[in-house]
C-alpha cells in the first residue's frame, strides 16, 4: 500500500476577480521510505497541493489517503493527532525568534504534553542529528541560513514523523548550503525510513535527492515518474523547460542562438553511465566523415550517478544525420530533438 495517495483533488479559491483553479484533478501516488520531488515554477499549485497533504489545506474535491485512511473522514481532533506523523518544514524556517535553539526543538514536544526533562533530552538527541548540537543555547538571530534549517529539520522530526514535508526548504540557502541540507534530508530518509516529499522549483534539487518526481504547471500534473527517466526521456515541454534550465551542476545553461551555430537540425544526447567510457562523439565524426557542433557538454547528478549531456547540431550539407542518430542509439545513448534547447 502507498503511503500517500492523491486522488483527483482539486482545489478552487473564490476571489473578487472570480475563481482560481490552484489545483485540477491531480492524482499521485507516494510509496514509504520514498523521497519524491514536486517541481514546478511559481503559481503551478505545487505548494497548494503539499498544503492539501495535511490538511491545512482542504481540497475542494477529491480525497487524500495517509496509509489508507482519507483526511476528509476526520474530525477536527482526529487531524490534529493524525497530522503528529506528518512533519513539516519551510522556506523561511519559521523558528520563534524569542526562544533559544533548544526550546524551538521543544516546542512541539511540550504541545504534545511531555514534560520538559523528556523533551529537552529528546531535543538534544535531535540536535546532535542535524550537527547543532553545540548550540542548543544560541538563539535564531545568531545562525546562518543552514543552521536555521537545521533546527527546523529537528523541531520537524521531535514528534517521530511517518512523512516529512520540504515546502521549499532550499530556496532561501545558497548552493553548497542547499548541498548539505539535501545530504542531510537523504540521512534522515535512511536512518529513520521516514518518507520525504519535496515542494521546490529547483531541478537540481529534485536531481540531488529524489527518486521520483511529479512536475506541476498551472495546477495540474503535466508528467510525474522516476528522476532518471524523465531527466532522460522528457515528455512535456514544463520537463523541458526545466531541463534546459537548469544550472545545478555549476554550469549556466543558457539557450543557444541557432543563428549562430548555422545548423540544421538539433539533437540533445544523454550519456548513461556505461557509455562514459567510449568516446562515441569522436569516433562518430571519424566514421561518417561528417562534422558536428557541441552546442553544450555538461554533467549531471542524477540520483547520485552521473549523467553526461550534450546538445548537437549537425550542419546544414551533412548528408548522414539518420545513419548519426542510429549510431548514437546502437551505442547506448538516449537522443531526442533538441528545438526546445535552442533559441527560436
Amino acid at each position: 500500500m502507498s503511503e500517500i495517495v492523491i486522488q483527483n483533488v482539486s482545489k478552487t479559491y473564490e476571489t473578487k476577480d472570480g475563481t482560481v483553479h490552484a489545483l485540477r484533478h491531480v492524482n499521485l501516488s507516494i510509496e514509504a521510505g520514498d523521497i519524491y520531488g514536486i517541481i514546478g515554477m511559481s503559481g503551478a499549485g505545487k505548494s497548494t497541493l503539499v498544503r492539501c497533504m495535511n490538511f491545512l489545506e482542504t481540497p475542494t474535491e477529491g480525497q487524500i489517503l495517509i496509509k489508507g485512511e482519507s483526511f476528509g473522514s476526520f474530525s477536527e481532533k482526529q487531524l490534529r493527532k493524525q497530522r503528529e506523523d506528518i512533519g513539516m518544514i519551510f522556506q523561511h524556517f519559521n523558528l520563534l525568534m524569542q526562544k533559544n535553539v533548544l526550546e524551538n526543538v521543544c516546542f512541539p514536544l511540550y504541545i504534545q504534553g511531555k514534560k520538559k526533562r523528556e523533551a529537552k533530552e529528546r531535543a538534544m538527541e535531535l540536535l546532535e542529528i542535524v550537527g547543532l548540537g553545540d548550540r542548543a543555547k544560541t538563539y535564531p538571530a545568531q545562525l546562518s541560513g543552514g543552521q536555521k534549517q537545521r533546527v527546523a529539520i529537528a523541531r520537524a522530526l521531535a514528534s517521530n514523523p511517518k512523512i516529512l514535508l520540504c515546502d521549499e526548504a532550499t530556496s532561501a540557502l545558497d548552493p553548497q548550503t542547499t548541498s548539505s541540507i539535501l545530504e542531510l534530508l537523504k540521512d534522515i530518509n535512511e536512518r529513520f525510513h521516514i518518507t520525504i516529499v519535496i515542494i521546490t522549483h529547483q531541478l537540481s534539487v529534485v536531481r540531488e535527492i529524489c527518486s521520483h518526481v511529479a512536475i506541476m504547471s498551472d495546477g495540474e500534473v503535466e508528467e510525474q515518474g522516476l528522476v532518471s527517466e524523465i531527466f532522460t526521456h522528457p515528455k512535456s515541454a514544463v520537463a523541458k523547460e526545466l531541463i534546459r534550465n537548469d544550472s545545478g551542476s555549476g554550469v549556466e545553461n543558457q539557450k543557444v542562438a541557432q543563428e549562430e551555430i548555422r545548423s540544421d537540425e538539433i539533437i540533445r544526447v544523454v550519456f548513461s553511465e556505461n557509455s562514459a567510457f567510449e568516446p562515441v562523439i569522436a569516433n562518430m565524426i571519424l566514421k561518417f566523415q561528417e562534422p558536428v557542433n557541441i552546442l553544450k557538454a555538461d554533467t549531471k547528478n542524477v540520483g547520485g550517478r552521473a549523467k553526461g549531456e550534450m546538445i548537437l547540431g549537425f550542419g546544414k550539407d551533412c548528408k548522414k544525420i539518420r545513419e548519426m542518430k542510429a549510431y548514437l542509439e546502437e551505442r547506448g545513448l538516449a537522443i531526442e530533438e533538441a528545438n526546445e534547447y535552442v533559441e527560436q
